[in-house]
């Protein structure tokens, strides 16, 4: 066979191989156009090095160097960052939402109205001291009042619960993402050390880091050898090289920032390694903002509902004790005794007395004077007395202080994670303007390779014969 003929069958038979790979990683780009996190491959092809002849240097066509992927490592940085911080304004407002439901008078009469309710039974008493009916709507109204307390407090302790729930469930998530993620370092190690890219091994860790740091707050870094390690919060090791570590869920005794019996998240450090409480580094993520609610809001919420009961109880227990009831006995609490403010809400309770008789309210300031009614014109005006903040806030005030700053907190969280959803929607455009797959460009790729393939097929046919004319020649 003439060298140059040779020549010419190894530049098609090359050729051909590589429009056939192009329109391979043609096909697996279209097969993944809807493929969560994919990145565009494309094949490196670069001039082989061409040989001398005389005077002369003939190209040897082209080879395939590589197939990569189309990607920017630092725009993928900042998605995983940005959601990050979505994730955590997102795990706020699933609870936020839930508390903001108790605290909705437009859906429940509310605290407020019925500490109203109350008060105004007790103007409705002082007009009408001897009356049985005035004592009942008093006992009664005190009953509601207790009762919604109650509400609100159980209310509370269910959403708390409920984060528990969901701290589990996220927990669980975290779990399974480290485990692949090991699984992953281990697979594009073993394919980079044939030196080729390990691209859907990369774009899947990439995809899961991401989903990571949605859930919690974390820091990696890779290494030389193409693995990853993963840290949560400050020193919660997850992923290191082919392992990972375990985040656990325990209920335990209360903290300084946590209830009874809520959640913990707990590091185990290997199969046989220590355990240590991590849950004040989960501070991002939605597990770090539904954390921050449980641990902080509420428990603001639940310590400033105590404080309204407490000192209700306080301030009318005290002018109740000093009056006398119907039947000339004085001394008598209205409430319950409580000895301090915490679960003041869940501790307040009428008096066993006066359940079982409203006669036992004491209205009067004197005995035996069946139209006194100085104890309970006092109870009454407590409403609009101040005796919170050190006597500058009145109970209306206090309580729609609360209200209003829950509200606030709870649409500056809205206007955060519709602000991050944004700049997350924004940042995956971008994305997908750089490594996403456009089936138009595609298609017109898919046009050019198989006519680069027909046309090195047609080169490989010409260069045979071109050679059966050369055999001619010679039999001539």
């Amino acid at each position: 066979m003439s060298p140059r003929i040779g020549s010419m069958m190894s530049v098609g038979k090359q050729a051909l191989s590589n429009a056939s790979t192009q329109l391979q990683t043609t096909t697996h780009n279209v097969a993944n156009v809807n493929t969560e996190g994919y990145s565009r491959q494309r094949v490196e092809v670069q001039s082989a090095e061409p040989i001398g002849s005389a005077r002369v240097r003939i190209g040897q066509g082209a080879k395939t160097v590589a197939v990569t992927r189309v990607v920017n490592n630092y725009l993928n940085k900042q998605i995983q960052e940005e959601t990050s911080k979505m994730g955590t304004a997102d795990g706020r407002q699933q609870s936020l939402e839930r508390v903001e439901q108790i605290y909705n008078e437009s859906i429940n009469k509310g605290l407020n109205r019925f500490m109203a309710n109350f008060f105004n039974a007790f103007r409705e008493f002082s007009n009408n001291p001897e009356s049985q009916a005035t004592r009942a709507l008093v006992k009664e109204s005190a009953k509601i009042l207790t009762e919604d307390f109650h509400r609100i407090h159980n209310q509370l302790l269910a959403v708390q619960k409920d984060v528990d729930s969901m701290v589990r469930a996220h927990v669980s998530e975290i779990n399974g993402y480290t485990k692949e993620i090991a699984s992953l370092n281990e697979k594009i190690q073993m394919v980079e050390l044939q030196g080729v890219p390990a691209n859907d091994e990369r774009d899947r860790r990439e995809l899961i880091l991401k989903k990571l740091g949605e859930l919690v707050n974390i820091r990696w870094a890779e290494g030389d050898n193409g693995k990853i390690t993963v840290t949560a919060g400050n020193n919660a090791l997850l992923v290191s090289g082919y392992e990972s570590n375990q985040l656990l869920v325990q209920s335990t005794p209360a903290t300084d920032v946590k209830r009874e019996g809520n959640a913990d998240i707990i590091f185990k450090n290997g199969p046989q390694g220590s355990e240590f409480v991590v849950t004040n580094q989960i501070q991002g993520g939605k597990l770090g903002g539904a954390l921050e609610v449980r641990d902080r809001t509420i428990n603001e919420l639940h310590g400033k509902l105590d404080e309204i009961a407490f000192r209700v109880h306080d301030e009318i227990n005290g002018l109740h004790t000093q009056g006398f009831d119907k039947y000339g006995n004085t001394g008598l609490t209205f409430f319950d005794p409580m000895g301090n403010e915490f679960n003041s809400a869940i501790n307040l309770k009428l008096a066993d007395h006066i359940l079982a008789d409203p006669g036992h309210i004491a209205g009067a300031l004197s005995p035996n004077s069946p139209g006194d009614n100085r104890v309970a014109n006092a109870i009454a005006a407590i409403q609009h007395q101040k005796i919170f903040n050190e006597r500058t806030t009145s109970i209306d005030d206090f309580f729609n202080g609360i209200v209003g700053e829950f509200a606030v907190l709870t649409k500056k969280n809205k206007m955060v994670l519709e602000h991050q959803k944004h700049i997350v929607d924004q940042l995956k455009n971008v994305r997908e303007s750089v490594s996403g797959v456009s089936l138009d460009e595609e298609t017109t790729d898919m046009v050019k390779f198989q006519k680069a393939f027909d046309a090195s097929a047609r080169l490989i046919k010409t260069a045979d014969e071109m050679f059966d004319t050369v055999l001619s020649l010679k039999r001539l």
